[in-house]
């Protein structure tokens, strides 16, 4: 099953795919990944601020955001716990502190795998939010001085949202067609490696299904080249090819010096015996002088 994985780090993929969803304001915003806000290890996964502090962005995903803009990604092995929400509502009380701006000039989004039923039912009872679905999958907090929104990916658009809403695992042949097609079309592989890399460890039986079906209309060894993993391949298929190489070669050499330390033994056992130099060499196949040669090392 795909789901019986090594450890993927999504978080540099998230990166890429948040970047690629509002790549038409690229030069227009700086995104500050894993900005770290006090000396122990306090995170937050990405900060997006707007260059232009009046930039208009016409994307789903940041119709709330104000000059900074916190960002909170959950893997699909993770979830937003209510814990987990107010530790990053934290960070964000931290970052107006530290960096000495209004609260009211942050916003704070929360993107998620899973849907986080029980969050939205405390936020709604016991804090008394009210939340309102602005577009499929974007879930906006009212009744705070801090703008947050929700985001669940699973359920954002294919056609606004490609790149969140596939950061995932589960997707079939035709859904993985969908992404390369697009890392195509954009020319976008080499900046994406991380995001590649992700959606083909944990996809990896739509992906070698997709490899069999794969033909003129999508190459996906020049999407792979573009992204340097053709090279990355090579040098390690090279690398192997000198380790096991080096592995035979320790292996025959043994081989060979546990052959030549036997037959010199039934040759010591021969002379031991008196056996004739002739009858040893015929035994053997070895000549006089190398029958000499062993009986000197003795």
């Amino acid at each position: 099953m795909d789901q019986e994985l090594p450890r993927i780090a999504w978080h540099p993929a998230f990166l890429e795919a948040i970047q690629l969803e509002l790549g038409d304001y690229r030069d227009s915003l700086e995104f500050i990944p894993e900005l770290q806000l006090t000396s122990e290890p306090l995170k937050i996964d990405c900060v997006i601020i707007k260059k232009p502090k009046d930039l208009v962005i016409n994307k789903n995903i940041a119709a709330i955001f104000k000059e900074i803009n916190l960002i909170e990604y959950k893997s699909p092995m993770d979830h937003i716990s209510i814990h987990g929400f107010y530790k990053v509502y934290a960070y964000a009380c931290l970052y107006a502190s530290f960096y000495k701006v209004p609260i009211s000039d942050l916003t704070l989004t929360f993107i998620v795998s899973r849907h986080p039923r029980k969050l939205i039912s405390y936020l709604k009872k016991t804090c008394a939010y009210t939340l309102e679905e602005s577009s499929r999958g974007i879930y906006i907090v009212k009744g705070d001085i801090l703008q947050i929104q929700i985001i669940h990916s699973g359920k954002l658009s294919t056609e606004e949202n490609l790149w969140l809403r596939d950061l995932r695992m589960g997707l079939g042949a035709q859904e993985l067609v969908r992404v390369f097609n697009e890392i195509q079309r954009q020319g976008e592989a080499a900046r994406i490696g991380a995001y590649l890399n992700v959606i083909a460890r944990a996809n990896k039986s739509s992906l070698k299904e997709l490899i069999k079906m794969s033909n003129d209309t999508l190459t996906l060894e020049e999407i792979f080249e573009e992204a340097g993993f053709i090279k990355k391949w090579e040098e390690r298929g090279i690398e192997k090819g000198i380790a096991l190489g080096q592995e035979r070669f320790e292996e025959v050499s043994r081989d060979a010096q546990n052959a030549k330390e036997r037959l010199e033994a039934i040759v010591r056992n021969a002379l031991a015996k008196g056996y004739p130099l002739e009858t040893i060499c015929d035994i053997t196949g070895l000549d006089v002088e190398s029958i000499e040669e062993i009986r000197g090392k003795r």
